[in-house]
Protein backbone atom coordinates (compact mmCIF):
# COMPACT_ATOMS: atom_id res chain seq x y z
CA UNK A 1 0.00 0.00 0.00
CA UNK A 2 1.23 3.50 -0.70
CA UNK A 3 0.24 6.74 0.95
CA UNK A 4 -2.89 8.44 -0.34
CA UNK A 5 -5.64 10.83 0.69
CA UNK A 6 -9.40 10.42 0.55
CA UNK A 7 -12.58 12.16 1.61
CA UNK A 8 -14.24 10.78 4.74
CA UNK A 9 -17.08 9.81 4.62
CA UNK A 10 -17.51 10.80 0.92
CA UNK A 11 -16.55 13.56 -1.50
CA UNK A 12 -20.15 14.70 -1.83
CA UNK A 13 -20.61 14.94 1.93
CA UNK A 14 -17.31 16.70 2.64
CA UNK A 15 -17.15 19.17 -0.26
CA UNK A 16 -20.81 20.17 -0.02
CA UNK A 17 -21.06 21.91 -3.38
CA UNK A 18 -17.92 24.04 -3.10
CA UNK A 19 -16.67 25.43 -6.43
CA UNK A 20 -14.47 23.12 -8.54
CA UNK A 21 -11.54 25.59 -8.53
CA UNK A 22 -11.56 25.60 -4.72
CA UNK A 23 -11.76 21.80 -4.55
CA UNK A 24 -8.76 21.64 -6.93
CA UNK A 25 -6.78 23.77 -4.43
CA UNK A 26 -7.81 21.48 -1.57
CA UNK A 27 -6.75 18.38 -3.50
CA UNK A 28 -3.43 19.98 -4.52
CA UNK A 29 -2.65 20.77 -0.87
CA UNK A 30 -3.81 17.28 0.18
CA UNK A 31 -1.18 15.84 -2.19
CA UNK A 32 1.46 17.90 -0.35
CA UNK A 33 0.21 16.67 3.04
CA UNK A 34 0.43 13.07 1.80
CA UNK A 35 4.04 13.54 0.67
CA UNK A 36 4.95 15.07 4.04
CA UNK A 37 3.21 12.29 5.99
CA UNK A 38 4.94 9.59 3.94
CA UNK A 39 8.31 11.18 4.69
CA UNK A 40 7.57 11.67 8.41
CA UNK A 41 5.91 8.30 9.08
CA UNK A 42 8.34 6.11 7.15
CA UNK A 43 7.23 2.97 8.98
CA UNK A 44 3.63 3.49 7.79
CA UNK A 45 1.55 0.41 8.62
CA UNK A 46 4.03 -0.62 11.33
CA UNK A 47 3.60 2.70 13.20
CA UNK A 48 2.97 2.04 16.91
CA UNK A 49 2.42 5.50 18.39
CA UNK A 50 -0.77 7.50 18.77
CA UNK A 51 -2.16 8.96 15.59
CA UNK A 52 -1.62 12.70 15.31
CA UNK A 53 -4.45 15.13 16.02
CA UNK A 54 -6.44 16.53 13.14
CA UNK A 55 -5.33 19.78 11.64
CA UNK A 56 -6.81 22.71 9.77
CA UNK A 57 -5.01 23.67 6.57
CA UNK A 58 -5.52 26.98 4.78
CA UNK A 59 -5.95 27.09 1.01
CA UNK A 60 -6.94 30.03 -1.20
CA UNK A 61 -10.64 30.62 -0.59
CA UNK A 62 -11.00 28.67 2.66
CA UNK A 63 -9.57 25.72 4.54
CA UNK A 64 -9.94 22.01 5.13
CA UNK A 65 -9.64 19.74 8.14
CA UNK A 66 -7.79 16.46 7.85
CA UNK A 67 -6.32 13.73 9.97
CA UNK A 68 -3.30 11.55 9.23
CA UNK A 69 -3.63 7.87 10.12
CA UNK A 70 -0.15 6.36 9.70
CA UNK A 71 -1.33 2.75 10.09
CA UNK A 72 -3.70 3.26 7.14
CA UNK A 73 -1.07 5.25 5.22
CA UNK A 74 -3.86 7.72 4.54
CA UNK A 75 -4.77 11.36 5.04
CA UNK A 76 -8.52 11.65 5.57
CA UNK A 77 -10.14 14.94 4.58
CA UNK A 78 -13.01 15.37 7.03
CA UNK A 79 -14.29 18.89 6.35
CA UNK A 80 -13.96 21.49 3.59
CA UNK A 81 -14.95 25.10 4.23
CA UNK A 82 -15.29 27.54 1.35
CA UNK A 83 -15.38 31.16 2.48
Amino acid sequence: MSWRWEYDPSEEHVTGGAPPAFIAEVEKKADEVVRAAAAFYVEGKAFQGASPAGESIDVPGGFFVCIVIPRHECVYIRQVTYI
